[in-house]
């Protein structure tokens, strides 16, 4: 089984139902779910996700040699305090990103800049 989105099982199900009344919900619901997938803006907290991750790669830049998580948050993110958690999260999104690699030493997890 394929994953389906929610307008593509919309739009199954409006194909399949006869009823009138119930295709026009059906419409105005998946209208309603494109209306809302387009307006979508970055939240606060992703904002401020993005300031902190540009800050991250800065700071890996600083350190200049593969380091932990926990040897990055000693060296310090300039303006915020992070946990390992949040750190570690946002280390992952880098890595995804391309903008950090992640390398492993006698099972520690090290960072560098791409």
């Amino acid at each position: 089984m394929t994953n389906m989105t929610y307008a593509q099982a919309l739009e199954v199900a409006i194909n399949t139902v006869a009823d009138e009344t119930v295709v026009e919900k059906l419409t105005a619901l998946k209208e309603q779910l494109a209306k809302r997938s387009a307006s979508k803006t970055p939240t606060k907290v992703q904002k401020e996700n993005e300031i902190i991750m540009e800050r991250i790669v800065d700071a890996l830049a600083d350190i200049g040699e593969p380091t932990t998580v926990t040897g990055l948050l000693i060296h310090g993110i300039e303006g915020y305090e992070l946990t390992n958690q949040k750190a570690s999260s946002l280390l992952r999104k880098l890595i995804e990103a391309g903008r950090v690699v992640k390398t492993m030493e006698k099972k520690k997890a090290m960072f560098c800049v791409a």
